[in-house]
């Protein structure tokens, strides 16, 4: 009886270049697809009971128009029909009061890679509403990115063109605590409320937000025993929060809030978990936060590490700070020396870091 024929053995090298080659191939087809369109569409979905609302931005072939959207002037295509295919998925989580506006730029750069994107507004936490920020919000806002998923699925306009099994998520600062959640960290309001007691001098901005700061002057001891008398009060909870959605496949978590995290939930995400730090961030201080987590994580990738950055990287455009002397201008403006042409260099390693993660065999 004659042996069954084996398969001829594939030396482990041709293996190699085989992967390689389909992961080009796949690479080369998504930027083939993004170079045909010509222009970003959006859509402005008002939330139903129960639903979060949301602005999601895609691909079009149609034209775009002028519009003005908050304090700028955008060149968009409202209401658009689609870019016909299946385009990947990317969840923008804002920070702490911020809105879809800020994030622009950004958007563009991953509309322009063949990206849908979805901006939840987080409930109690955004440009409209900052009635709840903070753990309030953080404990809500990683399932208002799976309803987001959701509704995209469901829209009558984007769901049949937006692939959402495989979806990648961004978030900066607040959006940013959300992501390394999404990632599998684990945190805690207790958490919180030890790091402030510890370290309510050298990161008193993490601790009171955008209230008032610490100047050198007499007021500064006041300043910190009433936060603290704040923070003792409020956060005592010691419950655990988490949540993981298996259809997020990367996470991007940009200048985030970390130091109520278990870091050692950290170490090794539940998916592809890149960083974007900013060296001089005095609104959240790198070494508690962004910083923390790069130094436990053994598998993140630091997408950028920006010696000269601010918290303010996260956004552009950059929105109107106020006075010099405002507590908005001193967190969020660029350091002297930050070029904010480095930003679509940025902007476009984000969207090469999900490709990368997105498009795997």
């Amino acid at each position: 009886m004659p042996k069954p024929m084996r398969k001829p053995h594939q030396p482990q090298s041709l293996k190699r270049f085989l992967t390689h080659a389909s992961r080009m191939l796949c690479a080369w087809a998504w930027l083939l697809s993004a170079a045909a369109h010509a222009g970003m569409g959006i859509v402005e979905r008002a939330g139903e009971p129960g639903r979060v609302p949301f602005t999601a931005f895609y691909p079009t072939e149609q034209t775009e128009q002028s519009r003005h959207k908050g304090p700028f002037e955008f060149s968009l295509a409202p209401n658009a029909t689609p870019s016909p295919g299946s385009h990947p998925l990317v969840v923008l989580s804002h920070g702490s009061g911020g809105s879809p506006w800020v994030h622009v730029d950004l958007t563009r750069t991953l509309v322009e890679n063949g990206f849908v994107v979805v901006m939840p507004e987080h409930r109690g936490d955004n440009y409209k509403d900052f009635s709840e920020p903070g753990t309030n919000s953080w404990k809500l806002r990683p399932a208002e990115v799976s309803q987001a998923i959701d509704l995209i699925a469901q829209d009558p306009l984007l769901g049949p063109v937006t692939t959402t099994n495989q979806v990648a998520m961004y978030g900066g600062s607040a959006g940013g605590h959300t992501a390394l959640t999404l990632a599998g960290g684990q945190w805690s309001p207790a958490r919180f409320r030890d790091h402030c007691q510890a370290h309510i001098a050298e990161d008193f901005s993490s601790c009171v937000g955008f209230i008032t700061r610490l100047t050198g002057g007499w007021l500064d001891g006041l300043k910190k025993q009433v936060a603290l008398a704040v923070i003792r009060y409020r956060f005592d909870d010691t419950t655990t929060h988490s949540h993981q959605d298996p259809r997020i496949r990367a996470i991007i978590a940009a200048v985030p809030f970390a130091a109520d995290f278990d870091l050692s939930t950290l170490v090794t995400p539940a998916v592809p978990l890149g960083l974007i730090l900013a060296r001089q961030d005095i609104n959240q201080i790198p070494h508690f936060h962004g910083l923390a987590v790069q130094r436990i994580c053994k598998t993140c990738t630091t997408v950028a590490d920006l010696p000269q950055a601010g918290h303010g990287v996260m956004l552009s455009p950059l929105p109107p700070l106020g006075a010099t002397d405002s507590i908005t201008f001193q967190l969020l403006s660029d350091p002297p020396g930050f070029d904010r042409q480095q930003l679509p260099a940025l902007h476009q390693k984000v969207a090469d870091f999900f490709k990368q993660h997105l498009t795997r065999p």
